[in-house]
């Protein structure tokens, strides 16, 4: 199972889109971690988990996004709620409340992944207006034989491998 993710598109409209047409073989879901800055029944969110971060205006968009993707739960939220730009400890105790494997998150524009309590928080980055990074970015998220493994690619579809980060669920 592979799932797309982005965050912080920022307005953008051909390269969402082109996020989709890239990899519509390859994965199963698609997930956007807010600030579209698009409206929520826009033709480029069709088909996005979509949830809304502190630049969406449409009240169509939810705070927060819960699935179940290959029996792991996966929690949406873009973060702004939550100040992940100062520590994920909020975030964490969300994710222990829903009881998720899997939290993505944007809001603060920095590609990482981390391990905490056994749970993977993904951050995608911005597609853009990228910080602490050179290029825009994105992830996919892999999930086979319960090792869930999340790597990002630049805009452009080159992989960025010093960011991967896997995690081997029990």
């Amino acid at each position: 199972m592979k799932i797309l993710i982005t965050s912080d598109s920022h307005g953008l409209t051909a390269e969402v889109n082109k996020l989709k047409q890239r990899h519509e073989d390859e994965v199963a879901a698609y997930i956007h971690c807010g600030d579209s800055e698009l409206p929520f029944d826009a033709p480029e969110m069709e088909g996005y988990y979509r949830v809304a971060g502190n630049c969406d205006y449409d009240g169509a968009y939810p705070e927060v996004e819960e699935l179940t993707a290959s029996e792991l739960p996966i929690l949406i939220t873009h973060g702004h709620l939550y100040g992940v730009k100062s520590s994920l400890r909020p975030l964490e105790k969300l994710a222990a409340e829903k009881d998720a494997k899997i939290v993505c998150y944007g809001h603060s524009h920095v590609a990482r992944a981390d391990v905490i309590d056994g749970r993977l928080y993904i951050n995608p980055g911005s597609i853009r207006l990228p910080k602490q990074s050179p290029y825009p970015t994105y992830c996919i998220l892999s999930y086979e034989d319960r090792i869930a493994t999340v790597r990002y690619y630049t805009l452009g579809g080159e992989e960025v491998p010093e960011l991967e980060k896997s995690v081997t669920f029990k």
